[in-house]
Order: structure tokens, then C-alpha cells, then sequence
């Protein structure tokens, strides 16, 4: 599976454009907005949108999706039904945090643990990790050993939870009990920030490095 990371929006959220090389058919992830530099890069690769994945509610990375859903045509897709609060509240979200008027939308699909989105021919499995909002979601490509985590993890840091439904014993729970246990191989692509592999933030992660948390 390819991929390019485009930053969007003023917080340099990492939307993610993911692809299946035998089909050219994608998969965007997050996108928070800027979608025309998200169409942009689309059509540099010559890619063909199929649908649109989101980890969680947060505006920087939902807030240009039912734009991009509906040039496009495709459904958008997650994250779990916890974050539906989030996704209604899109307008008063715009406001808090000074971006363009944005409505409220419901995805075509909500997801939880255990389903399976297939781009392509490739397929990504779905993790629900709690914590940084109650219905976020991480994507795993297993043949790749790589993850979309959105904000529940970054390097060096975690996801904020100071959050209405936040939880940081959530969090805590979803980043050692359901994400370390794929591998200290597992590299991750986070909401913000550069990439890290899951070994590197056990070894030195100021919040949950195997030595704080023992």
C-alpha cells in the first residue's frame, strides 16, 4: 500500500492519502480540510477516490470530508458511533477554533473493532482505541506494518484528554493493550507531527515508555 502525507489546516493535521498500486484506487484519511490540495494530489498520482476514512471527530480532522465526499461521490467511512457528539457539533467546533463554517454530517458507516476497509485490493483492519475521544479509531495495514492513529499517539507524546468524554486511563489502556501488542515493528503515522515506529515510543515516550509503566 502507498501513501503521502498532506498537511491540512492551521494546525498541519496529517491527512493521509493511501492507495492500492495494482488499482489505483484510494482512500483519504482525515481530511481535515484544503481539500483542494488533497484533489490536487489525487489527481498527480492517478488515483481514483473511493471512499474517505476518519479516525475521530475533531474538526482539523474531519472538517473538509462531506466537502470532499460529495465532489467525489464516495461515502465516508468511521469513525465509531462513540464520536457521533462530535460530528454534530461540527458547527459550534468551526467556531471554537476559527475555521470556515462547517455543518454537521453523519458517515455512511460507523466502525468498530474487528471490521476490515478494503482499498482496493488492500485491506486495512479497524481498532477502536478510546481515550482522546470515545469513538476514535486507529487503521491497521498488517501486510505493511503500518497505522493511522490519528491523536491517540505521537513521538514523544499522546493524545490530549481534556476533552468532554475524554479519558486518559482510555487512552493509557488503548496504547498499551491494543496498539503495542502489533509489534515494536509497527511503524505509525500520527494526527500531527512526524512518523515513529511503536518499539521507539516503548523505549523513550515520556507517557509511556515500558519503564514508566511497569
Amino acid at each position: 500500500m502507498k501513501y503521502q502525507i498532506v498537511p491540512v489546516t492551521p494546525f498541519q493535521q496529517n491527512c493521509s492519502i493511501i492507495w492500492c498500486e495494482k488499482t489505483k484506487q484510494a482512500a483519504v484519511v482525515d481530511p481535515g480540510g484544503d481539500i483542494e490540495r488533497i484533489q490536487q494530489q489525487l489527481a498527480h498520482h492517478g488515483l481514483t477516490l473511493e471512499k474517505i476514512l476518519l479516525t475521530h471527530g475533531h474538526i482539523d480532522h474531519v472538517g473538509g470530508a462531506k466537502a470532499l465526499a460529495d465532489a467525489a461521490g464516495v461515502p465516508i467511512i468511521g469513525p465509531h458511533k462513540d464520536d457521533a457528539f462530535w460530528l454534530e457539533t461540527l458547527p459550534q467546533q468551526s467556531k471554537h477554533f476559527g475555521f470556515l463554517p462547517v455543518a454537521a454530517f453523519e458517515p455512511a458507516q460507523y466502525l468498530i473493532s474487528g471490521d476490515r476497509v478494503t482499498v482496493g485490493e488492500q485491506t486495512l483492519e479497524v481498532l477502536h482505541c478510546p481515550g482522546h475521544t470515545p469513538g476514535h479509531i486507529v487503521f491497521y495495514s498488517e501486510a505493511d506494518k503500518l497505522a493511522w492513529v490519528g491523536d491517540v499517539l505521537f513521538k514523544g507524546s499522546i493524545g490530549r484528554t481534556d476533552f468532554p468524554q475524554s479519558s486518559h486511563t482510555d487512552l493509557i489502556n488503548s496504547i498499551t493493550q491494543v496498539l503495542w501488542p502489533l509489534g515494536r515493528e509497527v511503524s505509525f503515522i500520527p494526527g500531527h507531527g512526524p512518523i515513529s515506529t511503536f518499539g521507539a515510543e516503548r523505549q523513550q515516550n515520556p507517557f509511556v515508555a515500558d519503564q514508566l509503566l511497569n
